[in-house]
């Protein structure tokens, strides 16, 4: 299983874990991460989550978003194919950064795209692309039932 988690995915597990909500999701990117530490499933990362990083103000943050990004065993780079994709996203209203997440995971044939971002998630199921996305929650408890 060749997975991309979205900048918002690992952050997750370092957000307020008193909303219930925060809590699952938290959960469910720690138990895929751990997964993809025991090589049951593949992590990919790109240039993309290097680019969004670089911008994080919170150095600890930083270094624990990177610790888990760091279980990634490829990191997938922007091809001239991609950034045109991630226009197409952009004019269907998906932000520019995460148009180069889609695109670039999408280019690569990964499996799934997983975000926490409820509005990203929305228009990327409503425009046609050819790579699942889904909440890391909701992706994972249908993993979960499927491998009974």
């Amino acid at each position: 299983m060749k997975i991309y988690l979205d900048v918002c995915c690992l952050n997750r597990p370092f957000d307020d874990l008193s909303q219930d909500r925060v809590n699952f999701e938290s959960n469910a990117v720690l138990s895929i991460i751990s997964r993809c530490r025991d090589e049951e499933w593949e992590l990919y990362t790109s240039e993309v989550t290097d680019l969004e990083l670089s911008m994080m103000p919170n150095q600890d943050r930083l270094a624990q978003v990177k610790d888990l990004a760091s279980v990634s065993c490829k990191k997938l780079t922007i091809s001239d194919e991609a950034e045109a994709r991630a226009i197409e996203f952009q004019s269907q209203g998906i932000k520019a950064k995460d148009g180069l997440h889609l695109a670039v995971a999408e280019m690569s044939e990964l499996d799934v795209f997983l975000t926490t971002d409820d509005k990203f998630l929305r228009i990327a199921k409503s425009i046609g692309i050819k790579i699942t996305a889904e909440n890391p929650v909701t992706w994972l408890m249908e993993v979960l039932k499927n491998e009974r």
